[in-house]
């Protein structure tokens, strides 16, 4: 089997290590066939490719790009992307300015709840300071001591309706996918069992990401279980997707899987990556 892993992140997003470093771990678990897929970010694909290519891994460009549907956050893989595309680049760096504006509300909101200033110590976390993001507030929160841990600081202070939650306006799925074709890439919907849509919602949301040109889900996650990987197969064979594979992978003991370790994807599945190979 060749290993493939379309879902990883690097400190150019929420990530711990550099690009060069997420490729070394790649090769060294066995990738074959490696996307790193930063937040609203391109600023990590060159060191990215130049490294993938060192170590004999074939380099698939990619972003995950923030989505608002129905109210809610939904994130969407570009894969095998021109990083250079001017409609992209442009949607990305509005994007990332919503992101600088929900930063600065997060900060004042932790202040309101008597943890002082705050932006400081995130954005020291954060390489990229375009994306100063929830997870480096939380990573700040824990090393100071005001958060037992990482996902402490969510359920207490920065998950959705907790009071340091900034609501943003992300990219539209029509803008999103959008961009991600003109670029010349295919348009992934990242780990859907993360989304907490009742059903309809979720018809709504594959429908109209398929009307839009959107070709495929993540069907083995690391933001899935086991039983998910079955679930979601039969979601990408009712509409119709191709299906896609990747770890979602931060950095060392953060989520569920480390890169190239997922199962395979489902046989019967047209893979994401069927041209590429």
């Amino acid at each position: 089997m060749i290993n493939i892993d379309l879902h990883s992140h690097s400190n150019q997003s929420d990530g711990l290590l550099a690009p060069a470093e997420v490729a070394a771990r790649a090769r060294e678990n066995g990738v074959d066939m490696w996307a790193l897929s930063d937040h609203d970010a391109l600023s990590g694909l060159v060191q990215a490719a130049e490294s993938a290519s060192r170590l004999g891994m074939r380099f698939i460009p990619g972003v995950e790009v923030s989505v608002t549907f129905c109210g809610a956050t939904v994130h969407v893989l570009g894969l095998n992307i021109d990083a250079s595309h001017p409609d992209l680049v442009r949607g990305l760096a509005a994007v990332r300015r919503s992101r600088f504006a929900r930063a600065r509300e997060i900060a004042d909101r932790l202040r309101e709840c008597g943890l002082g200033e705050c932006y400081e110590g995130a954005l020291a976390l954060a390489h990229n300071p375009d994306l100063v993001s929830r997870a480096h507030f939380a990573r700040y929160l824990h090393e100071q001591g005001r958060a037992r841990s990482i996902q402490h600081a969510f359920d207490r202070y920065l998950g959705e309706g907790r009071p340091a939650y900034a609501p943003v306006r992300w990219a539209s799925m029509g803008e999103a996918v959008g961009w991600i074709l003109a670029a010349g890439g295919k348009a992934v919907i990242a780990h859907p069992g993360r989304y907490r849509y009742t059903p309809l919602q979720f018809d709504a949301l594959f429908e109209q990401f398929k009307a839009l040109g959107g070709c495929g889900i993540e069907v083995v996650s690391g933001a899935h279980t086991p039983r998910q990987y079955e679930e979601y197969a039969r979601v990408a064979m009712h509409y119709g997707f191709e299906g896609s594979r990747g770890s979602d992978f931060h950095g060392p003991s953060r989520g569920r899987a480390d890169l190239g370790t997922l199962p395979a994807l489902p046989e019967r599945l047209t893979p994401v990556w069927r041209d590429w190979i």
